[in-house]
């Protein structure tokens, strides 16, 4: 890390790069523009794109009942709608982003919009279980090059201070979009027919698409080379059946054939990529990253953060619709506080400057210190009344507005600028990883301890309304509650020593690269 912990470390030649060439049509500079005059417009209209990839990642949930009904599916159809969006999405993000790179990272953007908005359309204009499933997944091709493409024309825009302040808030976006997800779609539901859940999306693409291709200036890797088709190819196979065989665990069983042969496959295709990448003339992703302590450290503390926190969300959700008997768009309603307050400090530049005094390790772990007490006040305080709820919010999301853009900065800081896309394609990849392991893992604890404590009635029953109907009326459908109630409190409690287990790691192995990195930098 430099000197100033919240500037971003100057760009570190990379072998073989060549500062003054330019892969780009005569006449145009395809090196990192200086920011500009309407930089904070143009980072409005990125973190407007970055919202509507993350909504759809929620807004679904509170729509399962309505599409049940009305597209006559079956709970794996019901799924795989949900799934196929976040599938694709994780597998491609690593091509995105180094498609970003090369071609150019405003063009991706751009391209981005218009796929995300196309899958859009038909989504909302789908009529069967098949259509809906087949659409989402276009939406996650046009989302993985949204992701990677929105940071890193930000990393481009911005730089020094504020450029912490802009990850700052990008990053923000993201918690507002899970927090926002479900009320959103519940008000929708409450109005007009499901596939106006999917429409909405439209005039935001548009106004993005116009204030984007008028502001956006285009950057891309002076020296990027041609596509590593056999990087993207592996890439794409390997991560999509890791993250599948994660997905799929809980429902089809950890030690089931299928979820075990897609987990030895993804691996070993992943491994595969790894040696591909290192004898490629122009590769996708530079293994000489993963000589960069800094750069280790920050991605393990990716999946290490992202675990913990996005697996104790998860719960948390649960814990106010069938703990607190709120419906899904009032527990989100509820849960918004945790969302503003990580907005509200970003916008404002206060987690910037609180980053920038402590330092990255120490910001990422008094943040996640702070989420996992917040967590444990949720979890373990007073149920009555919202007080006390909203205490352990507003805790959570002074962790998270810490936490979060400093775990990004640390990744993107550790690499070059004109690897941005490259830097962003990781870091998104290890984040989905993180949260599909973190849902899955949690979820298993919780269902382990639900499942022995279950009353004879209900021995068996495969999830909390399962388990109620089979109890039927009496102290047994009392026992299910309670049971249920103190699995939860257990996966939570998991979840809350993950995350602060997390950030503690994460902050040491940051620590440890900036105090063995200095000797060489002096």
């Amino acid at each position: 890390m430099s000197a100033d912990p919240v500037a971003v470390a100057p760009p570190r030649p990379l072998g073989g790069a060549a500062p003054g060439r330019s892969d780009g049509p005569p006449g145009r500079s395809d090196a990192p523009p200086r920011p500009s005059r309407g930089r904070w417009l143009v980072l409005a209209v990125l973190c407007l794109a970055q919202l509507v990839v993350v909504l759809d990642n929620t807004v679904l949930t509170v729509a399962v009942p309505v599409l049940t009904a009305e597209l006559h599916a079956s709970t794996a159809d019901v799924q795989w709608m949900i799934n196929a969006y976040a599938l694709v999405l994780s597998g491609l993000l690593l091509t995105a982003g180094s498609a970003a790179d090369r071609y150019g990272r405003r063009r991706m953007l751009l391209a981005g919009l218009v796929l995300f908005g196309l899958g859009s359309l038909a989504a909302g204009l789908a009529r069967t279980a098949d259509q809906l499933i087949a659409a989402r997944a276009g939406m996650g091709v046009g989302g993985a090059l949204l992701v990677t493409a929105t940071l890193a024309v930000a990393m481009q825009v911005f730089d020094g201070a504020e450029r912490s302040r802009a990850i700052g808030v990008w990053a923000a976006t993201s918690a507002l979009g899970f927090a926002a997800g479900p009320p959103i779609g519940g008000a929708v539901l409450a109005h007009l027919p499901w596939g106006a859940i999917f429409l909405m999306n439209l005039p935001i693409v548009l106004i993005c698409l116009v204030v984007g291709r008028s502001l956006v200036p285009e950057s891309r890797d002076p020296a990027g080379g041609r596509l590593d088709l056999g990087g993207v190819v592996l890439s794409i196979a390997g991560l999509t059946a890791v993250v599948w065989s994660i997905i799929a665990g809980p429902e089809r069983g950890w030690t089931s054939a299928e979820v075990l042969g897609a987990a030895a496959a993804g691996v070993l295709l992943l491994g595969l990529f790894v040696r591909w990448e290192r004898r490629a003339r122009h590769p996708m992703l530079d293994m000489h990253f993963f000589r960069d302590r800094r750069f280790v450290g920050a991605v393990s503390g990716v999946v290490l953060i992202t675990f913990g926190a996005t697996g104790a969300l998860f719960l948390l959700t649960q814990h106010l619709q069938f703990v607190r008997g709120y419906s899904a768009w009032e527990a989100g309603l509820r849960m918004a506080p945790f969302a503003l307050s990580i907005v509200l400090l970003n916008v404002s530049g206060a987690a910037a400057v609180a980053i920038r005094r402590l330092g990255l390790p120490a910001a990422i772990a008094v943040g996640m210190g702070l989420l996992a007490a917040g967590l444990a006040l949720v979890t373990h305080g007073p149920s009555d009344g919202y007080g006390v709820l909203l205490a352990g919010l507003l805790v959570m999301g002074t962790g998270c507005a810490l936490a979060n853009p400093a775990i990004v900065e640390a990744v993107m800081s550790a690499i070059p600028t004109e690897k941005a896309g490259a830097g962003a394609g990781v870091d998104g990849t290890m984040t989905e990883v993180g949260s599909s392991l973190g849902i899955a893992v949690l979820g298993a604890v919780l269902n382990a301890r639900f499942t022995a404590l279950l009353p004879a009635a209900a021995a068996g029953a495969g999830s909390f309304p399962a388990a109620l109907a089979a109890a039927g009326g009496g102290p047994d459908r009392e026992a299910v509650r309670v049971a249920f109630a103190d699995a939860l409190a257990t996966g939570q409690t998991v979840g809350a020593v993950a995350v602060l287990a997390g950030g503690l790691v994460a902050a040491g192995l940051l620590h440890r690269a900036e105090r063995l990195a200095a000797p060489a930098a002096g």
